[in-house]
């Protein structure tokens, strides 16, 4: 299975929803609240290419973006894909 990260902050509907996506389908993420971490949301940044919206969403290392661009992926079978990483 693929590595998941989410940066997200507190009080973050979308931030909800794709932790909630993942939750449905089974899969483990690692979560990186950066509300008050200002250290973390720069890397966050930088991992994104510049984005500073939340959720910012990491499959195996590579940005797939926020939880309209995963749920879009999920809906064109593109994120099991992802998800099914049998190289590990």
């Amino acid at each position: 299975m693929a590595k998941v990260v989410i940066y997200r902050t507190e009080y973050c509907s979308y931030c909800d929803m794709a932790e909630r996506l993942f939750d449905e389908m089974g899969v483990d993420y690692r979560e990186i609240d950066v509300t008050n971490d200002a250290e973390a949301r720069e890397k966050m940044v930088e991992k994104s290419g510049g984005k500073r919206s939340v959720p910012q969403i990491f499959i195996d290392g590579k940005s797939v973006g926020g939880y309209t661009d995963v749920h879009a992926l999920k809906r064109s079978g593109e994120l099991a894909q992802l998800l099914d990483n049998d190289d590990t």
